[in-house]
């Protein structure tokens, strides 16, 4: 059984760097929803956050130097972070209010929709885990 890749499954997998999940063209389709499952490691993640970063600073028009002075962060911490990968969390959501980019931490860590029923039933949230 051979199936083809979508046009736009096609596509995304131009400019996206994972490995997809399913029987012939690896894609998982839920409803309308297209999901690619990234199973990259946490430095191939860092690094294309750092790249990314840079990219957008070199489309703004920003020196590292300006940056750093905008954002509040030092010149060696701006420079190591494109280098290396390596920065603060404050640091980095202090440069991303300068990029425009502070709206996509709202998209860390979302709040997963129920999957039981009990899901649903008022509870009150867990605080904590209880070690087994």
């Amino acid at each position: 059984m051979r199936s083809e890749m979508p046009a736009h499954a096609a596509n995304i997998a131009k400019h996206v760097k994972c490995h997809y999940i399913s029987i012939c063209h690896r894609f998982f389709y839920i409803g309308a929803n297209m999901f690619a499952f990234n199973m990259s490691s946490p430095s191939d993640v860092i690094k294309g956050l750092s790249e990314r970063m840079k990219r957008r600073r070199i489309e703004q028009g920003l020196t590292q130097r300006e940056l750093a002075t905008r954002s509040d962060v030092s010149y060696g911490s701006l420079r190591l972070f494109e280098e290396s990968g390596k920065i603060s969390l404050e640091s980095l959501v202090k440069i991303a209010f300068i990029l425009e980019a502070e709206v996509e931490f709202e998209h860390l860590f979302p709040i997963r929709p129920p999957r039981t029923i009990d899901d649903v039933v008022d509870r009150p949230l867990k605080q904590r885990v209880r070690r087994k």
